[in-house]
């Protein structure tokens, strides 16, 4: 039977390959190469890392498009819309798009079977060779080194950072996690990385290379006029030069400025530097927008979501809830926090409720349906550690969020975390998408 709608093509990737998530290359590789896509290709940004990815991938798009490129965009997850994953120039793909890219992945795979995410990461790789971008920035899925992303052979790689996260797959520890995560680097390459605190299997696999590093506080930093959470402006230093003062990037949280460094040190090895001075990144910086990360959603008086702010952010591990329980501290609050929250089952619900509960007045606790991971809001609440409060709990993102606002007083907070599998419908309940 011939797929014909996006939505059947989604549902039907989901069975064809025997398990959800199969971390190897050959099949996608050879599928890839069935189609061309390896070949006569245009430079590419890779971006790696436990956190901070999506918002350093972002931010790299935005700046190449200021200084001219026809940009491809690549990231993982989706909030709302599929579509959202696959961007041209800033655009989300359109249905029809992905699907006449699936059909040629589909007549290409042959009896090969590809994931879910194999899929994905054809498909946009098809969309930009037939847009005709001159640069594409690819976000890691998972890990790196078994990641379908890394197919390509990237011009520069950006490695953010590296935490607990995704156990199952990537090992126990920061090394083995390191180790996969650096899976992405390629003999004398450049290689930018967003912390000096990484592990030493990351600096192994950079030496074993030959790779040119390029790390923060060392070969470029950044300086806010400012706590960094009022969107200060600040000054960038690094290989090509200093620049400042520069507009604070769109983004909330003082992580953004060291994102934005980071994607400015890459700009140099895509193509865009040169065209991208101090007012076309200024303009860049300002324009960006990423639903779901630290995302403020204001009071709107007596109507719409009434006299309540609402903070929505997609932290789903340890290392993402403490820059979280950071900016929350440092927006303060004139009255409570509530905390909508879901958890996926492959996640330290554990470790995120214990990171945050100082900063969470009441939790209300979400079930998520809608993904095989997904946890009942029962089921979440056996897993978080001990809570000074009891958790409530509901049966999906959109009574919890109704619940939270029913709990709400003017001047408290609802902040929405845990995964895009609850931040995304929560966006959709307040009428946000």
């Amino acid at each position: 039977m011939k797929l014909r709608t996006l939505a059947q093509w989604l549902q039907y990737q989901q069975g064809v390959h025997a398990r959800s998530i199969d971390l190897s290359l050959d099949r996608v590789r050879e599928v890839a190469a069935r189609l061309g896509l390896l070949q006569q290709r245009c430079p590419a940004a890779i971006v790696g890392g436990t956190n901070g990815k999506g918002s350093t991938a972002v931010m790299l798009a935005q700046l190449l498009r200021s200084a001219g490129r026809r940009v491809g965009l690549y990231t993982s997850p989706h909030l709302v819309r599929y579509n959202e994953r696959v961007q041209v120039d800033g655009r989300e793909a359109t249905d029809e798009a992905l699907v006449g890219a699936f059909e040629c992945i589909e007549a290409a795979r042959d009896a090969l079977t590809l994931t879910y995410f194999e899929y994905g990461t054809l498909a946009a790789l098809e969309l930009f060779r037939e847009s005709a971008v001159d640069v594409m920035v690819l976000e890691v899925g998972l890990g790196g080194r078994l990641d379908a992303t890394n197919i390509v052979d990237a011009d520069v790689a950006l490695l953010c950072s590296v935490g607990m996260d995704h156990r199952d797959w990537l090992g126990d520890s920061l090394e083995q996690i390191g180790a996969e995560k650096a899976g992405i680097f390629r003999r004398g390459q450049p290689v930018v990385l967003g912390s000096p605190d990484m592990p030493s299997s990351v600096w192994e696999r950079l030496q074993a290379l030959g790779c040119r590093a390029l790390c923060a506080t060392r070969e470029f930093s950044w300086q806010i006029e400012g706590a960094g959470y009022a969107f200060e402006p600040w000054h960038y230093r690094g290989p090509q030069g200093v620049l400042g003062p520069l507009a604070a990037p769109g983004l909330p949280g003082a992580i953004q400025y060291g994102n934005a460094a980071c994607a400015l040190t890459a700009l140099q090895f895509v193509g865009g530097a040169g065209e991208c001075g101090r007012e076309c990144i200024s303009e860049a910086l300002r324009a960006l927008v990423l639903p779901g990360r630290f995302q403020i959603v204001p009071p709107r008086g007596h109507s719409g979501h009434g006299e309540i702010e609402w903070i929505l952010d997609v932290a789903h591990n340890e290392p993402a809830a403490q820059v979280l329980a950071a900016a929350l501290r440092a927006r303060p609050c004139a009255g409570r926090t509530l905390a909508v929250a879901g958890i996926l089952a492959d996640k330290d619900a554990a470790a995120i409720s214990r990171t945050l509960d100082a900063v969470i007045d009441q939790w209300v606790l979400a079930s998520v349906h809608d993904e095989p991971r997904g946890l009942s809001a029962d089921a979440l609440a056996g897993r978080l550690a001990p809570l000074r409060t009891t958790p409530l709990r509901d049966s999906s993102v959109g009574e919890a969020c109704a619940r939270a606002r029913a709990l709400a007083r003017p001047g408290d907070r609802v902040v929405v975390l845990g995964s895009f599998h609850v931040v995304g419908p929560a966006l959709t309940w307040l009428g946000l998408y």
